[in-house]
């Protein structure tokens, strides 16, 4: 597999971690963060080139729309896509706030990162291939195992989120089937990052590594690990999936 690959939230812990491994896989990453200089510092770390960085906000309409636009132009169009970025965001104290307490305007940010911000990419990305051949096509959008169970530390806002996007990729992945382009997710468990850190300090993880099968916090290299197969030749027959990367702290 080759060809560009569009990373957003290219800067955190995940997204940083999915950029490095799509860069050893062969692709050229177009490392997108809110922040030019924090996707700029990942790009300088990459292996192998053709990597570039650029600024951008996932729930801009606009912006998506133009940085598809200038990279067709630059003759380096996008083929494939892996929505990382997200936002999660917590009561002043740190703990996960009840629904009485959640403002509308924390409701609709955290729906326009996580699940409006996927839509646009992947809308956007579908309107290209509608235009021209690509092969292989990947697109990768980020559940979660919060979504899944309920919760324990995460908001109902970014739970409803994330389960907007479980649903999405399986509506786009039959509108996206007849362009032999498939559509997957990965549903991240406990990982250690910084979203998990915002309410977890080390000092508790061996008490949390209890209650995981495989006895511990999971890595950012355990998502790109995923993300590297949902995007390789061996998932070309994989579409509308999600795959759980937990350690088995959610089984059917």
């Amino acid at each position: 597999m080759n060809g560009i690959v569009l990373v957003t939230g290219a800067a955190g812990g995940i997204g940083r971690s999915v950029c490095a491994r799509l860069a050893e896989d062969g692709f050229g990453v177009l490392a997108a963060d809110l922040s030019l200089e924090a996707a700029q510092e990942v790009v300088a770390g990459l292996a192998g080139t053709g990597h570039r960085a650029v600024a951008l906000d996932v729930s801009s309409e606009s912006a998506i729309a133009a940085v598809f636009a200038e990279a067709e132009a630059a003759g380096t169009p996008i083929d494939h896509v892996v929505a990382a970025a997200g936002i999660l965001l917590f009561a002043p104290n740190g703990d996960r706030p009840p629904i009485t307490d959640i403002t509308l305007e924390e409701w609709e940010l955290t729906q326009r990162v996580n699940s409006t911000g996927t839509f646009l990419l992947l809308r956007e990305y579908l309107r290209g291939a509608a235009q021209r051949s690509i092969a292989n096509g990947r697109f990768v959008g980020f559940a979660s195992v919060a979504a899944q169970l309920g919760g324990y530390r995460s908001s109902s806002a970014y739970i409803a989120s994330k389960g907007a996007v479980m649903a999405l990729v399986k509506a786009g992945a039959r509108e996206a089937a007849p362009l032999g382009i498939t559509v997957n997710a990965v549903a991240p468990g406990l990982i250690d990052a910084p979203m998990l850190r915002q309410s977890l300090a080390p000092e508790n993880d061996a008490a949390i590594a209890a209650n995981i099968p495989l006895n511990r916090i999971g890595t950012p290299g355990d998502v790109a690990g995923a993300v590297s197969f949902l995007m390789g030749r061996d998932a070309g027959y994989v579409t509308g999936a999600v795959i759980d990367v937990n350690g088995g702290y959610r089984m059917q």
